[in-house]
C-alpha cells in the first residue's frame, strides 16, 4: 500500500479528497451547524458571521448548512445518474456487439438518434414534461447519456468476440451467458470504470444545471444549482447566495475530474 502511494501520489491525493467529500456527504448532520430546512424571518439575507459563517438566505436558512446537506443531495444524483447510465449503456453495447446482425442495426440506430440531439436540450425537453423533481431529472439524464456506453462497450466487444479466448469457450460449449460474464465483461469492466469515474464531473454539472433551470431539485430540497438559482436575483445585495454554492460546484467537480484522469492513467496506463 506505501509503494503504491509513493508511485501514484496524484492518484493517492485526489482520492482522499473524493473520500472527504464523501465523509461530508456522510456526516452532514454532523458538520452542520443548523438545520438547513428551518426558516428564521429574523435573520433574512444576514451577511456571514460567527453565528452563520457564509450567511443566510431569503428565508433565513443558514448557507453553510445547505451547502454541506447540498453534499449529499449532489452526490446521491450523481452516483445514482453514472451508475444506470453505465448499466444501460453496456448492456446495449454488449448485446449489439457480441450478437451483431439485426439486434446491432436496431440498437445502434437508437443510440445514433439518441446523440444526434444535444444531450442538455432534450434532457431539459424531458424533465419538462415530466415536470421537475429528482427523479425526473436522474430519468431525462439517464435517457440522453446511455448512448455514449453504447457505443464505447460495442466497439470494445466486436474487438473481443473474435478473440481465440471467447472462440475456445464456444468450442468447450461454455453457455453465451457465461461468455458474456467471465470473458467479455471483465476485459471491458475496467474502460467502463474510468469512463464512468471521469463522467462524475460532467454528470454534476448538468444536475446542478437542470436543478438552476428549475427542471431539478425542487424547493426546499438543500442543492447547489437550486441555491445557485434562489440566489440569483440578490447578486449584488447578498452575493454570498450565489459565491458559496458556485465555488462548492467547483470544487467537488474539480477534484472529481482530477481523480478519473488520475484512475485512467492508473487503469490504462496505455492512454497519454
Amino acid at each position: 500500500m506505501i509503494k503504491f502511494i509513493k508511485n501514484n501520489k496524484l492518484f493517492s491525493v485526489y482520492t482522499f479528497l473524493v473520500f472527504l467529500v464523501i465523509l461530508i456527504a456522510i456526516l452532514a448532520p454532523i458538520i452542520a451547524t443548523h438545520d438547513p430546512y428551518e426558516s428564521n424571518m429574523t435573520n433574512v439575507l444576514q451577511m456571514p458571521s460567527g453565528e452563520h459563517i457564509l450567511g443566510t438566505d431569503k428565508l433565513g436558512r443558514d448557507t453553510f448548512s445547505r451547502i454541506i446537506y447540498g453534499t449529499q443531495t449532489s452526490l446521491f444524483m450523481t452516483i445514482c445518474l453514472v451508475i444506470l447510465t453505465a448499466t444501460i449503456g453496456s448492456l446495449v453495447g454488449i448485446l449489439s456487439g457480441y450478437f451483431g446482425g439485426k439486434v446491432e442495426i436496431v440498437l445502434m440506430r437508437l443510440a445514433d438518434i439518441m446523440l444526434s440531439f444535444p444531450g442538455v436540450i432534450l434532457a431539459i425537453a424531458i424533465a419538462g414534461i415530466l415536470g421537475g423533481s429528482i427523479i425526473n431529472t436522474i430519468f431525462a439524464l439517464v435517457i440522453v447519456s446511455w448512448a455514449k456506453y453504447a457505443r464505447l462497450v460495442r466497439s470494445l466487444v466486436i474487438r473481443l468476440r473474435n478473440n481465440d479466448f471467447i472462440i475456445a469457450a464456444k468450442v468447450n460449449g461454455t453457455t453465451t451467458i457465461n461468455i458474456l460474464w467471465r470473458h467479455i465483461l471483465p476485459n471491458i469492466l475496467p474502460m467502463i470504470v474510468i469512463t464512468g469515474a471521469m463522467d462524475i464531473g460532467t454528470m454534476m454539472m448538468e444536475i446542478a444545471g437542470l436543478s438552476f433551470l428549475g427542471f431539478g431539485a425542487q424547493p426546499p430540497t438543500p442543492e447547489w444549482g437550486l441555491m445557485l438559482n434562489e440566489g440569483r436575483q440578490y447578486i449584488q445585495t447578498a452575493p454570498w447566495l450565489m459565491i458559496y454554492p458556485g465555488l462548492a460546484i467547483f470544487i467537488v467537480v474539480a477534484i472529481f475530474n482530477l481523480w478519473g484522469d488520475s484512475l485512467r492513467d492508473i487503469l490504462d496506463p496505455r492512454q497519454d
